[in-house]
This record gives structure tokens, C-alpha cells and sequence, in this order.
């Protein structure tokens, strides 16, 4: 079977404000995911980092103070480092409190962290390639495969 990828235009990341050394990795060649077409696989990761800058951009865009933010939307990840807080979700078990579970998409995509901004960091994404081939087996262009098996 014939893999199909959807590929956004660089063009398209511009627009969306991708971290400019991503956009040197993607210049160089083309990009075979497309963020819109997946049900959040990274939006799952249960260390999503957050650095001061994010903080900063987080409390600018909820228009609060950063102490506030760090209390609201962070708490101390495996390091002592800041991550992302999360809440339940039915295909990967939690997700980043920001994620819409109904849309499947960011839900603060202007004010999102620098890890978000930047990921994955290639050309390709291993979940969305994984998930492209399932859903090609399946013949479902709108499968979503869950991180778990449900009782």
C-alpha cells in the first residue's frame, strides 16, 4: 500500500510562527505531518517543559502575573523543572490543560510554550507517519488510536 502524506507548506509554518531554527531544519526539506490532522500526540507528552520565557507569554496572554501562571497552569516536573498541567483525556489517558478534548486542537496556540513551538524538531513526525499508515490500513481518515487499551 502506497503511503499518502499531508504535507503543509513551509509557507503555512511561517504563518503559525514556528521557532525560526525549525524553519531552517524544514527548509531543507519538506514536511510530511500536518498538526491539524492529529489527535494532539505531543500535547500528551507528561512533561511538556516550561521556561521563563513561556511563563511570561503564558501571563501576558491570559493577562495575569507570571507568579500567578506558574501557580495556575504549571507544577514541578521530574527535575523541579516547570511542566504544563494536565487533565484527563480519552485517547491518551491525560493531556496539556490547554487542549481542547472536543476540537483536538490547542486551545492557546498564540501564547503557547517554546516546547510546543518547536516540536518535533524534523521534517517528519514519528506519531502522525504512524498514525497515517493506520489510518490507511483502516481506511478511516479520521481514526484517532488511543495510548492505551480501554477496558
Amino acid at each position: 500500500m502506497e503511503r499518502k502524506y499531508r504535507v503543509m507548506s513551509l509557507t503555512a509554518f511561517r504563518i503559525f510562527q514556528i521557532h525560526p531554527t525549525i524553519l531552517q531544519i524544514m527548509a531543507k526539506e519538506k514536511v510530511t505531518y500536518d498538526c491539524l490532522n492529529c489527535p494532539g500526540f505531543c500535547c500528551s507528552y507528561s512533561q511538556i517543559p516550561v521556561n521563563h520565557r513561556s511563563l511570561k507569554r503564558l501571563a501576558a496572554y491570559f493577562g495575569i502575573s507570571e507568579e500567578k501562571a506558574r501557580e495556575k497552569y504549571t507544577k514541578p516536573g521530574v527535575q523541579d523543572e516547570m511542566i504544563l498541567r494536565h487533565h484527563k483525556d480519552e485517547y491518551f489517558l491525560t493531556i496539556c490543560q490547554f487542549f481542547d478534548r472536543e476540537e483536538r486542537k490547542c486551545t492557546i496556540y498564540e501564547g503557547r510554550p517554546d516546547a510546543c513551538r518547536s516540536y518535533p524538531g524534523t521534517p517528519n513526525c514519528g506519531y502522525y507517519d504512524f498514525l497515517e499508515i493506520e489510518r490507511d490500513r483502516n481506511d478511516d481518515p479520521n481514526l484517532k488510536v488511543a495510548a492505551y487499551i480501554a477496558d
